[in-house]
């Protein structure tokens, strides 16, 4: 069966466009310097080696709060709705002929078979050696997954795998936590 799964980009952007849905420019501004804060603070972190990673997300999102205010500053909206921005249209717009193109080709060639649309979300795992010296930086790793469950079994299969830091099981998770889309928000 196809299945469609959302990107990381596309979640971050999504996520965006939600929280800005009816804020002011204003307001709009102050989410775009938070953002560029959390891009710089991710800039000077230890870069991860896989995506996405915390720099990426935070990079997709500081992009499209900058592109929303300035959609709002070049159209004059009161208050952004993503229902009067053209790129919000259009993505949505392409979004669905993709899903329509993949339930046309499963048609034809799988019998009828509907797509499937995973809800994948990024998750933030944290881990460290488990005999790790008090002070020591714990390994951040961005997994996409359906849920933590399944975000914790890809994490321990990256930081097990054979020429790892921590292979051999000798790490522990210290914590997971859903970063995209925001917690609480479905799409």
């Amino acid at each position: 069966m196809p299945v469609y799964e959302y990107h990381p980009d596309e979640l971050a952007q999504i996520s965006v466009v939600r929280q800005a849905t009816g804020l002011t420019l204003s307001k709009v501004e102050e989410r775009r310097r938070a953002a560029q804060d959390r891009e710089g603070r991710a800039r000077a972190a230890p870069q991860e080696p896989r995506k996405p990673t915390e720099l990426d997300i935070a990079s997709c999102q500081r992009l499209e709060w900058t592109r929303i205010g300035h959609i709002m500053t070049e159209q004059r909206m009161a208050v952004y709705s993503p229902d009067e921005d053209r790129r919000v249209v259009r993505r949505e717009e392409q979004r669905a002929q993709r899903k329509a193109a993949e339930a046309a080709w499963s048609e034809q060639s799988d019998g009828g078979l509907s797509v499937e649309v995973l809800r994948h979300r990024v998750y933030r795992v944290t881990a460290g050696a488990a005999t790790a010296p008090a002070g020591e930086e714990a390994l951040v790793r961005h997994v996409f997954a359906a849920s933590d469950g399944a975000a914790v079994y890809h994490a321990r299969g990256m930081f097990g795998r054979p020429g790892s830091i921590h292979q051999g099981g000798e790490y522990r998770i210290l914590s997971v936590e859903q970063v995209l889309p925001e917690t609480g928000e479905f799409f």
